[in-house]
């Protein structure tokens, strides 16, 4: 897979694959944090003369157009940054995009509208591959969020484009989540959270083979203590996967190696915050719910924590939204940024908590793709990434 600093970018028009999924309120762009990751790689390609026609998605719009889910925002947004007039394409597609990308000067930049208000982006349409190929003399991709989606921008369009490769941003995120998997510095230490063990079945397992270390958090960690005949009240349980989280278990002790789970927990009687918390032990009695894990938790967690080299966290360790509930995934924020480990946190809430916590830029690399990410350490081959291939 080439790099953007071995493709001759002068004079060409560089079909930049962004993700500027970025939320808005009231046609403004309310964090940036996506558009400012993108910009090292956007700044080498207007440095080398590059003509950079720039394509992203923005919500779900189904396949049709929707005035809410328009880049304008992003194409002002951008403009602030670079400090000069982002032109916004009123399709990504069409004989007026074919224009405005031709007509492109060196260093000027063009963004197309939203790839998503055609079906055929997602259907991975050959046809509409081919459109977007006529706008691109080099093709780069830099949007690690949807590597593993296989789309046309994404994977379809790439066949028809004979330079190409990966923006910074995506070698970046291919570089420090290749340290997960491939001869990391030990011990080795990965902590899940989050509601579902549904949403991670897959990367426990590819995990259960790497990590000296599995802690376990958030709403998940009651389908596995519910697996051990553990008491959990009224919290969140995936009845249907009890047998996986038992197999799961057995796994890691057959394996010899640490999963741990919470000790104790923080409850109360409504996950809404409207009601008292309570810290109990293990068992979690009738018509409470766990809503965070426990301060001996939070002890035992920081702990393995600051023994690990390497540590990988997805998911937060409670309802973080909620004041009263977040203790735990602040404990696991506070744990990392102390621990002097090669630290990754990969996944949209446990992003959003670091984000919060004001101290993201004591992590080493805080990841912009949570399905990628996941479907990365799975061991699955992600399309985006497939189609960049030499």
């Amino acid at each position: 897979m080439r790099s953007i600093d071995q493709l001759d970018l002068a004079k060409k028009r560089v079909f930049i694959r962004v993700d500027f999924n970025v939320p808005l309120r009231d046609g403004v762009v309310t964090d940036a944090t996506r558009i400012e990751a993108a910009l090292p790689t956007l700044r080498y390609a207007r440095e080398h003369g590059a003509r950079l026609v720039l394509a992203s998605h923005l919500g779900r719009p189904k396949g049709k157009p929707k005035p809410e889910l328009t880049l304008a925002p992003v194409a002002k947004k951008l403009s602030e940054l670079f400090g000069q007039a982002v032109t916004l394409a009123p399709d990504c597609v069409g004989a007026e995009a074919e224009r405005l990308a031709n007509g492109l000067a060196p260093g000027a930049v063009l963004l197309l509208e939203n790839l998503r208000f055609h079906p055929e982006e997602e259907a991975n349409d050959d046809g509409f591959s081919q459109q977007l190929a006529r706008l691109a003399d080099v093709y780069v991709n830099d949007a690690f969020g949807t590597a593993h989606r296989a789309h046309a921008s994404t994977a379809g369009m790439v066949r028809y484009v004979a330079a190409h490769g990966a923006g910074f941003l995506l070698q970046k995120e291919c570089d420090y989540l290749g340290k997960v998997l491939q001869a990391p510095e030990r011990p080795l230490v990965a902590i899940l959270g989050g509601a579902k063990v549904s949403d991670k079945v897959a990367v426990i397992d590819h995990l259960l083979t790497t990590v000296d270390a599995l802690l376990i958090g958030g709403a998940m960690a009651y389908t596995f203590l519910k697996a051990q005949g553990v008491a959990v009240g009224g919290s969140l349980v995936e009845a249907d996967r009890l047998d996986t989280a038992a197999r799961l278990l057995e796994q890691a002790r057959g394996r010899g190696m640490q999963l741990l789970l919470p000790v104790d927990h923080r409850v109360s009687g409504s996950p809404k915050g409207d009601q008292p918390v309570q810290i109990v032990g293990q068992t979690i009695p009738d018509g409470m719910l766990g809503v965070d894990i426990g301060p001996e938790t939070e002890r035992r967690f920081a702990a393995e924590v600051a023994r690990a080299k390497t540590v990988f966290w997805n998911g937060p360790m409670g309802i973080f939204e909620i004041p009263a509930f977040s203790h735990g995934t602040t404990a696991m924020v506070d744990a990392l940024v102390s621990s002097g480990a090669l630290t990754i946190v990969g996944g949209g809430d446990s992003v959003a908590a670091v984000m919060q916590s004001g101290k993201a830029d004591k992590i080493s690399h805080i990841s912009t793709g949570g399905g990628a990410s996941l479907e990365f350490l799975e061991g699955r081959t992600l399309p985006g990434l497939a189609a960049l291939e030499d």
